[in-house]
């Protein structure tokens, strides 16, 4: 459709030929982004003067303005048309009147319309009052009527805006800061809000207005292709949702990436990252100006005279060699010379996350592009002052990113190209993997004493995730990367091994001491043959507390830091020489005996509840004060359907299963009769604990079948929250090689969901499995379940036997 065409269509003022027009300029493949926009406007434009001027007729001091987003000709599928009539006040039943000749065809063909009618001093007491409306005001544009009306209000509210930016720029500031509290982040969100998350149209708009304000101007390379991109995606989730929104769910995604061309949902994320970050960055630097500027002015006219009348230099303060603190950021000394010193991009980041303060905008552009290319391997003080960096806490993260928003750090490290702004499709992980990593440095910096090599475990939270950008496991293709960066950066031979170790096992630990029997000596002589050494089990152990605070409040506990204890104390002791004891089933304590005696003597069940009286180490309270929860004793004659008839009461009690042992115990002389003991840790989901007698009762009423718990899990599931739209993905059910010398570790990883235990511990008894423990995990909405079990005799399941149970239980859990 040219111009030509949208005057021809335009020159029918009614709505059915605008909505023509429209629906044909709206489907028009050939054409998309700003060309788009422009002819939507245009063709608005025309269509809205027409209206204007049928109505206005002979009506004089009246003119037709758009503001806001149509103000500036940029008109997504859906957008809101923002428009002011504005009046001289002489007629105002006339104006009226033109006002509904106006609106109401607007509203007939269902556009949302933002409409206001007001003479210039009203609009400009309005903007006085609403900071908002003067943001719109400040891309007001003539579209009919009296020019000069409308050109008269764009003076004055420009001339307003400029007296009073000292005052209203804050007022901005503070607006944006509340908004990315509610709103999040948009480079790190899986379903963001493109306009009102931090980094997105909003913030743009906000840099405009800055720069308007003739007071600051944020750095402009990038910035309109971000603004642009972030546009572009709006028009094609507008056309793909047919509503006017501006939040990109998951479940339209792919459709979204498909309107614009893109390959799939996670390079259409990693275009919006990348935008937001522009953004971000360029509203950070903008605002620390505006703050230096306000600074400034703040100075007494009378102290300015007394400094000889002009504006004093800022004073320079060396923070190292050709790096200084001026006004608040760190910047390049005037003898620094950075075509000559390789080293100084890191010398500043480092000197500058050390100050806790920011790297100036002029600084890391120099740097940029006159820095020449570190040797390999790196000079002792580049790694060096890398690892000064990494260890310089929560200002690392500011520091990283204006290195990151200028290129310096895929020139220092060419393959965090692959991870930068890459999303985490995983409910767990709040950031994009390349903040992940820094992040987990940040949190390493915390356990720099634990150590006896902060610089390995700091290098090593740089790179564990390093081969999320590669195909396969990430963590056997990370190994391959962190050793050739290791050696790239300078690190001797011994240090790389333990480096590309750590990036290799970094999730040993966890998967371990969460979906593992920590009593079976195979489990902990795996671990420790992994290791290989005290040293790097002490390295690996603060990795992976790092890495978990780093993901995300799902992914660490006191509960899970005090497993990872117990198998870090295990493994130290086997590498000290100490070989592991083998577990003794045969010694039950004197509690779990007196409940099996009364077990047998009653013919029914029996259980405890006792509060766990181990506290958490003040290290684990640290990340998580969640209590380590109450341990649960049941002791049962041995029959069939205890396990599952325990889990669904659990579920039906809505109590979340962290560990769970089953086992037949051996009696005392003289005792006859066979009992089942179960020893498992459980917590409430909300609420408090139900008391015990009343979960004994249930039990009892599920052991003789006159308690439906399927029934009651059904009917919970059926009502059980889901996020509309999102499809999980389909159970997997695998068979752990050599985890166990004394039974078959069955993984299950599925969606969690109330009663997953319950249907788990049925299909397993249904095959005639005995369970001798389980060992459960849930990560968000995903449960990483073990489960060791055994055949009827006792024994480890044959290969073929243990394929089918899988099969068939993988089977049970997708029907």
């Amino acid at each position: 459709m040219t111009s030509t065409d949208v005057r021809k269509d335009a020159e029918d003022s009614g709505p059915s030929g605008y909505a023509a027009a429209r629906l044909r300029l709206l489907t028009e493949g050939a054409r998309s982004g700003p060309p788009r926009r422009a002819a939507l406007a245009e063709l608005t434009d025309e269509w809205l003067a027409g209206l204007f001027a049928a109505g206005a007729e002979d009506l004089k001091g009246v003119s037709l303005v758009a503001v806001g987003g149509y103000g500036r000709g940029e008109l997504s599928p859906r957008s809101d048309l923002d428009l002011l009539l504005l009046h001289d006040g002489a007629d105002a039943k006339a104006v009226a009147a033109l006002a509904d000749r106006l609106w109401y065809p607007v509203w007939d063909l269902g556009l949302a319309l933002d409409h206001s009618v007001r003479t210039p001093a009203e609009a400009r007491k309005t903007a006085g009052e609403d900071l908002k409306v003067q943001l719109g005001l400040l891309d007001a544009r003539h579209l009919a009527g009296d020019s000069g009306l409308t050109a008269g209000l764009r003076t004055s509210v420009l001339a307003d805006w400029r007296n009073q930016a000292p005052k209203r720029l804050p007022e901005l500031q503070e607006l944006c800061a509340e908004r990315a509290e509610r709103q999040g982040e948009l480079q790190y969100l899986l379903e963001p809000d493109l306009k009102e998350a931090r980094g997105g149209l909003r913030d743009a708009t906000a840099l405009r207005a800055v720069a308007a304000s003739w007071l600051a101007d944020a750095p402009r390379e990038g910035l309109d292709g971000a603004r642009r991109r972030l546009l572009d995606v709006r028009d094609a989730l507008h056309l793909a949702t047919g509503r006017a929104t501006d939040r990109l769910a998951l479940q339209e995604q792919d459709q979204v990436a498909a309107e614009l061309g893109l390959l799939d949902a996670d390079t259409l994320l990693r275009q919006v990252y990348e935008a937001a970050r522009v953004i971000s960055y360029a509203s950070d630097v903008t605002w620390r100006e505006v703050g230096r500027v306000l600074r400034s002015r703040s100075v007494r006219p009378r102290l300015r005279a007394m400094l000889g009348g002009g504006k004093p230099a800022p004073e320079r303060s060396p923070l190292a060699e050709g790096v200084v603190e001026q006004d608040g950021e760190v910047g390049l000394a005037r003898a620094a010379r950075p075509e000559r010193d390789p080293v100084l991009p890191l010398r500043a980041a480092a000197a500058a996350a050390q100050a806790g303060l920011p790297l100036s905008l002029h600084a890391v552009r120099r740097l940029a592009a006159t820095v020449r290319p570190l040797p390999t391997p790196w000079p002792a003080e580049a790694r060096e002052q890398l690892v000064t960096l990494l260890g310089s806490g929560q200002p690392t993260i500011e520091v990283w990113e204006a290195l990151e928003a200028e290129g310096l750090v895929t020139q220092l490290l060419p393959d965090w190209e692959r991870v930068r702004c890459r999303p985490q499709r995983n409910a767990v992980h709040i950031w994009t993997v390349d903040r992940h990593l820094i992040e987990t440095a940040v949190r390493a910096s915390e356990f720099t004493r634990r150590v006896s090599r902060p610089d390995l475990l700091l290098v090593a939270a740089l790179l564990h995730d390093i081969g999320k950008g590669w195909p396969g496991d990430h963590s056997v293709a990370g190994e391959i990367i962190a050793k050739d960066v290791a050696a790239r950066i300078g690190f001797d031979r011994a240090d790389v091994a333990v480096l590309s170790a750590l990036v290799r096992h970094h999730l040993l630990l966890i998967e371990t001491a969460t979906r593992r029997d920590l009593e079976d000596p195979a489990t902990v002589r795996s671990v420790a043959e992994a290791v290989g050494s005290h040293s790097t089990l002490e390295l690996l152990h603060a990795l992976t507390e790092a890495d978990a605070l780093a993901t995300g409040p799902a992914a660490w506990s006191s509960w899970r830091g005090s497993l990872v204890a117990d198998l870090v104390r295990r493994v130290a002791a086997v590498l000290a020489g100490d070989a592991p004891e083998e577990p003794d089933a045969s010694a039950p304590t004197a509690e779990q005996e007196r409940l099996a005696i009364e077990a047998v003597a009653t013919g029914s069940p029996v259980l405890s509840l006792r509060a766990q009286t181990e506290p958490p180490t003040e290290e684990q309270l640290a990340g998580d004060p969640e209590p380590l929860g109450v341990e649960l004793l049941i002791a049962v004659p041995d029959q069939a359907g205890v396990l599952p008839a325990v889990a669904g009461v659990l579920a039906v009690h809505r109590l979340t299963v962290r560990t769970a042992e089953l086992r037949a115990l051996d009696l005392p002389a003289g005792v006859e009769g066979s009992v089942l003991l179960l020893n498992w840790r459980v917590a409430a989901e909300y609420g408090s604990l139900p008391q015990a007698a009343r979960l004994r009762a249930d039990l009892v009423r599920a052991l003789d079948g006159s308690l439906d718990i399927a029934g009651r899990l059904a009917e919970r599931d059926a009502a059980y929250p889901r996020r509309r739209g999102v499809v999980a993905p389909p159970p997997r059910v695998t068979v752990a090689p050599a985890a166990s010398r004394h039974a078959t570790v069955i993984e299950v990883r599925a969606q969690d969901a109330p009663g997953l235990l319950f249907r788990i511990g049925r299909a397993l008894e249904d095959e005639g499995l005995r369970v001798r423990s389980m060992h459960v995990s849930t990560l968000g909405a995903n449960a990483v379940d073990a489960f060791y079990v055994t055949g009827a005799d006792g024994s480890p399941l044959p290969g073929d036997e243990a394929a089918s149970v899988t099969r068939k239980l993988e089977e049970t859990l997708r029907a």
